[in-house]
């Protein structure tokens, strides 16, 4: 199977990439796709046509698995600079590849900036406010949105259905971006109907699902073990909250190795970090113990402060604004406030720990949910880590154009497990992490899942 794969549409991924901060832009500018670059992209994208059979791929992440498989050959046989592999393999992840009756969706905003999206039907792809979008049945986004702005014609346009029903008879819309974030320390009787939190009550709830019965893993406590379960489905029997140092984990067995597996990407986003190490120590009002990601030595290179991985995949909460604008954040996207903010710790001016994080939430969810990433079919999980006093019920709080919404809440029995549980099958990655295996999703609070 032979393709003609255009290398000069890149240039609009490399610049956004560089566009993320300083340190990024460094490592991005190391790849050139229109100079000493350019013909080694085409080569590595022409390799991943030939040996990865779009046509008869079962399933999206079989598909990517074989495209990170060439490309690493490639790397290794000097074929390819290792920074122009993530440019080449993004190609392959926002693909129609594996994805039945799926289209590509090309939005060109009021400003001229091309951006594309794989929609599993033509109906979900949105025109942006002053834009443009159009559908076609290109493999990659890459093929799809020209370099210097605007959507390329599909050769084969695809005529826009009417809306799929919630039912899905046919092919239905899909959770595409998660964000989840998590608060600290409060029972759900705290924080329902409290005035200290008007926004979580008079804003969010009304638009939102949520769960009444949502509790941290029993006798699960304190925080640590809480996060760590929220990634790996199980405590690995700590019950403190000790620096990564004391309680790092060797397996390979948690949700952001898995993603890594299947092609997806991920990061977490830690108020008051600084960005330039992997944050594996507490300081000031960034706590590790609130950063599950850090115990897991693949992450860290076992406690490496100067680990690449660990610093490009922990980034400062600073960095989401830009990301969310641009349009560049992670398919699951972890974010943690800091002491102050996530209702932790009472602190100036507020000296009111609910009022803070109420406040906090006030300023940036609004961000989230104004943003292409979760309009476009996203989530947005609010949890808290723990119950005070006890296993909770602690509050489960969803968002996303794909919710039932509108005040909804239910009865159902949840833990920790249930919301590991659910990211694994929005996702699609598998074997069930921990007791995962045996929670009951979250689905209910959906009105299409996953």
């Amino acid at each position: 199977m032979t393709r003609s794969w255009p290398a000069v549409p890149l240039l609009a991924a490399i610049l956004a990439f560089a566009a993320l901060n300083p340190n990024q832009a460094a490592a991005a500018a190391k790849c050139d796709p229109q100079g000493t670059d350019a013909s080694d992209i085409a080569a590595a994208r022409a390799a991943v046509a030939s040996s990865c059979d779009c046509a008869t791929a079962a399933t999206h992440a079989q598909y990517t698995r074989c495209s990170r498989a060439v490309l690493r050959a490639r790397v290794e046989n000097g074929d390819l600079n290792r920074r122009c592999r993530r440019s080449v393999q993004r190609c392959a992840q926002r693909s129609t590849c594996g994805r039945p009756d799926a289209v590509t969706c090309c939005i060109t905003t009021a400003s001229g900036k091309s951006k594309c999206r794989i929609r599993s039907d033509a109906n979900r792809c949105k025109v942006p406010a002053g834009g443009a979008a159009c559908v076609g049945n290109y493999e990659s986004c890459c093929d799809a949105c020209g370099a210097g702005g605007g959507c390329v014609p599909s050769p084969t346009p695809t005529a826009m259905p009417s809306p799929t029903p919630t039912s899905c008879s046919g092919p239905c819309p899909h959770i595409g971006t998660v964000f989840l974030i998590v608060m600290e320390n409060h029972n759900w009787s705290s924080i329902k109907s409290n005035a200290s939190a008007p926004y979580i009550n008079d804003t969010l709830l009304p638009m939102a699902s949520h769960a009444e019965q949502y509790f941290n893993p029993p006798a699960i406590h304190p925080s640590e073990p809480n996060y760590i379960w929220l990634e790996a489905g199980t405590n690995f029997g700590i019950l403190n909250d000790a620096e990564p140092a004391q309680n790092h984990q060797s397996t390979t067995s948690h949700l952001t190795t898995l993603l890594d597996a299947a092609g997806l990407s991920w990061r977490a986003y830690q108020e008051d970090i600084g960005g330039t190490v992997c944050p594996i120590s507490s300081q000031g009002l960034y706590a590790a113990k609130h950063n599950p990601m850090v115990f897991f030595d693949d992450v860290t290179g076992t406690n490496d402060p100067n680990s690449a991985y660990c610093i490009a995949h922990q980034r400062p909460y600073t960095e989401i604004d830009a990301d969310l604008t641009n349009d560049t954040v992670a398919r699951y996207n972890f974010i943690t406030p800091n002491l102050c903010n996530d209702m932790h710790n009472s602190c100036a001016p507020l000296l009111n720990a609910v009022a803070q994080g109420d406040a906090w939430l006030s300023t940036e969810v609004p961000k989230i949910l104004q943003s292409a990433a979760y309009q476009n079919d996203g989530a947005l999980f609010i949890t808290w880590d723990e119950g005070s006093g006890g296993d909770g019920p602690i509050g489960m709080i969803v968002l996303s154009p794909l919710a039932k919404g509108g005040g909804y809440s239910n009865a159902l029995h949840y833990t920790h497990s249930s919301m590991l549980r659910t990211l694994q099958e929005i996702f699609g990655v598998t074997p069930l992490l921990g007791d995962a295996a045996n929670a009951t999703d979250l689905s209910d609070l959906f009105a299409t899942f996953p």
